[in-house]
């Protein structure tokens, strides 16, 4: 059974650090940054959730060709996807986070135009079996030829206040309860519930009540569904959540109400995991294939800042040790933190670009930290490389590699061949 993710996708960036101290002229905590995490964001995010539980998802969603989506796009690397082109910059949302807690949000891009649905696009909205659409206000939801495509399949609308109102007969709307009250001007969720699905002529409508659990109208008399109770200091990406688990149960053949209360408890779960904060986009699709066929899989790390020969022998003496190569890629502020305010030289989305157009690379992933420990968990790789007048053991990587069976190699360095080097003949 396939399942299609329809609606406006969004870059979500989570700056985490420590506030121990004070501005000097306000009284506004300053963050020592830590780390910067990167991933899908609204219709991205559930279509990455899907992707993560196992099924056969496509994200049908519009980018612009900005810098931010192309991060975008890496971060979305693991998901089956049909990009259509957008005229507006890509919507991105910076939470600057310390511990589990956000202390101020960023938004910027999402202005200059209404994106519309292709031909292909259309196409993948046509071979699901189900459509969750995930509207999140920036007007791909009320595209004409879109809706007329949507008319004939079964449908979950997760809706948005900017929103066009669903299309009828969908099989299930999941307003938030601030949502309804909005849409209905009924301030009992129930009565929200009932109204709500007489004007869009649904067969069913849940109202998400957080902490509170859910009420669900169907026609018949309103039901009740409680949720477990989870410490929440950040809601976000539980609606997502909500939706993706309730689209799948009923593509699956489950009841409307089993299939909500299986939607309840699984957004319950998500946020005691930490919720979209906690949340990794899955690994490249590169790894799964290799591991599928029995193949090894290979990573290596760095900042690759000017790429240069030395940089290019030691990718492909890492490519030679298996059957894929992932380079983990040191991000912009994490190059800045360890090699200076004037570094790196290239932007990542820049970097990354040029390392996937090597042959010998097969994936690139960027992350935040200084050191490579939280990818190297999530890749797992067999081999873990490094370049340099090191032995294997002494890395400090090589404990944790072990862990899961994989080893450390060292290949060799090529003196005279290096970033720093050249800037400095440059100067």
């Amino acid at each position: 059974m396939k399942l299609a993710v329809v609606g406006d996708s969004l870059l979500d960036i989570d700056i985490e650090g420590t506030a121990e101290r004070l501005c000097p002229d306000a009284p506004a905590p300053v963050l020592d940054v830590r780390a910067e995490h990167v991933r899908p964001g609204g219709a991205g995010l559930a279509a990455a959730l899907a992707a993560g539980d196992g099924l056969d998802v496509t994200l049908v969603t519009a980018l612009a060709a900005d810098a931010d989506g192309l991060r975008l796009r890496d971060a979305l690397a693991g998901v089956p996807a049909v990009f259509g082109p957008s005229p507006a910059a890509t919507p991105v949302k910076a939470r600057l986070r310390c511990g589990s807690h956000s202390l101020a949000r960023m938004d910027r891009g999402g202005g200059g135009g209404t994106p519309r649905a292709t031909d292909d696009m259309l196409d993948a909205v046509r071979a699901a079996d189900l459509v969750l659409v995930s509207d999140y206000g920036r007007g791909l939801a009320a595209d004409e030829r879109l809706r007329v495509a949507l008319a004939d399949r079964p449908v979950v609308w997760d809706p948005h206040p900017r929103g066009p109102a669903p299309t009828p007969g969908a099989r299930l709307v999941t307003p938030n309860r601030g949502e309804a009250d909005r849409f209905s001007g009924e301030r009992d969720p129930a009565d929200a519930a009932r109204a709500l699905r007489d004007r869009w002529a649904a067969r069913a409508v849940v109202v998400t009540l957080g902490s509170d659990g859910a009420v669900l109208d169907t026609g018949g008399t309103p039901v009740a569904v409680p949720a477990p109770r989870v410490a929440v200091p950040d809601p976000c990406g539980a609606g997502d959540r909500f939706a993706v688990t309730a689209a799948a149960r009923l593509m699956a053949g489950a009841a409307v109400d089993d299939a909500v209360a299986a939607a309840v408890a699984s957004a319950a779960d998500f946020l005691a995991r930490g919720g979209a904060a906690g949340f990794r986009p899955a690994r490249p699709s590169t790894v799964d294939s290799t591991r599928a066929r029995g193949g090894v899989v290979v990573a290596t790390g760095g900042c690759f800042d000017l790429l240069h020969a030395g940089h290019v022998r030691t990718l492909e003496a890492a490519r030679a040790l298996g059957d894929c190569l992932v380079v983990c890629l040191n991000s912009d502020e994490s190059v800045r933190r360890l090699k200076g305010p004037d570094r790196p030289v290239t932007r990542e989305h820049d970097r990354a670009e040029v390392l996937r157009a090597l042959g010998c690379v097969d994936e690139v992933v960027v992350f935040g930290e200084d050191t490579p420990e939280r990818v190297l968990g999530e890749l797992r790789p067999d081999i873990w490389v490094k370049g340099g007048d090191y032995r294997a053991e002494s890395l400090p990587e090589a404990d944790l590699v072990r862990t899961w069976g994989g080893r450390t190699v060292v290949v060799p360095y090529h003196r005279g061949r290096s970033t720093t080097q050249l800037l400095a003949r440059r100067g």
